[in-house]
């Protein structure tokens, strides 16, 4: 059986060229335009990994859901989906010349697995998606 994947991201051609990469590399790939449509997906898809934009509807919303996702509140109703691995991307460094990390690759931001800076390189995509599934 396929391992699913969520795509978060508002970027529509982005999602396109990743999702039909991930998808020609055998992965069940669901999508999500929104931070709101985002959470509601990861509910109802319960994927495997969530591919997470962190600029759409606000320039932190990728953050948020993050923290809502690993939020470890009893009455949290993410708790059945909060150890899914996080990939982050970021164009951040493009906007702001910031890092999330004094390594390339590497994150220290809570609850996020591993991070992409934008634009995505494919192969590296690929990487680090089999790495953490």
């Amino acid at each position: 059986m396929a391992k699913k994947i969520l795509l978060v991201d508002d970027d529509s051609d982005l999602v396109a060229s990743l999702s039909q990469a991930l998808s020609m590399n055998g992965y069940d790939v669901s999508i999500a335009y929104s931070g709101a449509e985002g959470l509601a997906n990861l509910l109802e898809v319960r994927p495997d990994l969530m591919i997470l934009d962190v600029m759409m509807e606000t320039d932190t919303a990728g953050f948020e859901i993050t923290y809502q996702i690993r939020s470890t509140r009893p009455t949290s109703k993410y708790k059945e989906v909060r150890e899914t691995p996080i990939i982050m991307l970021t164009a951040i460094n493009q906007v702001t010349n910031s890092r999330f990390s004094l390594n390339e690759g590497q994150s220290f931001l809570p609850g996020v697995n591993d991070f992409l800076t934008k634009p995505v390189k494919i192969d590296e995509l690929l990487e680090k998606v089999k790495k953490l599934l």
